[in-house]
């Protein structure tokens, strides 16, 4: 059995997911809301990150307190949606470096296609932690991890805003190793492998494309 998903279902998350569901949420108030969801889910994300006491002088005293150790991260977005959630990331942890994954799903097979693949060259040295707004069928995020893998990374997270019960099923089955984070649990997938009630194509929500 592998490691349980988070389900980070905190009231400012779940208002702030309402009003990215609402079809008359244009891209720009969209963008925004992913970035700050993304935020809040980055700050449960990276709760085990270890700490060091360091020596401050305060303006009244010195003072021990403590500061991250040191330990080197990666954000990997899977594109294109995946880069909606880059800003979040980077604004709370700016040194961090970026990889990108490139694949869409196949509109007959359903099936994810890959057609970039761009990483640090010490993504082996790093924490990763690959980011996709939507988990649908599971493809995407399966095939990115194993990407990630073959590179010799031993941490890996996946974090995302949306998931349906059937790609984090075949998520976890693939990789049971890797923690998930997520946002909403929805009920399902439609024939058309959306998910459902989901928020519609989050690349075209995001970018203004239909």
């Amino acid at each position: 059995m592998g490691i349980q998903p988070v389900i980070l279902d905190h009231p400012l998350i779940q208002h702030k997911i309402s009003l990215m569901r609402d079809k008359n949420t244009g891209s720009k108030e969209f963008r925004e809301l992913i970035t700050e969801v993304t935020m809040l889910m980055c700050f449960e994300a990276t709760r085990d990150l270890p700490l060091k006491e360091v020596e401050i002088e305060t303006p009244i005293a010195l003072a021990k307190t403590k500061v991250i150790s040191g330990r080197k991260l990666a954000f990997v977005p899977i594109l294109r949606a995946g880069m909606g959630m880059l800003d979040g990331v980077l604004k709370l942890l700016p040194a961090a470096k970026v990889g990108h994954i490139g694949l869409y799903r196949d509109p007959d097979t359903h099936l994810p296609v890959e057609y970039y693949c761009k990483l640090p060259s010490d993504i082996s040295e790093r924490d990763v932690i690959v980011i996709d707004p939507m988990l649908a069928t599971g493809g995407s995020a399966i095939d990115a991890i194993s990407q990630v893998k073959k590179r010799g990374v031993k941490s890996i997270k996946f974090m995302c805003i949306i998931a349906a019960p059937e790609g984090l099923e075949a998520l976890t089955a693939a990789h049971p190793d890797v923690p998930v984070y997520i946002a909403a649990l929805d009920e399902r997938l439609n024939e058309s492998k959306y998910i459902v009630p989901g928020l519609g194509d989050a690349g075209d929500r995001i970018y203004g494309t239909k």
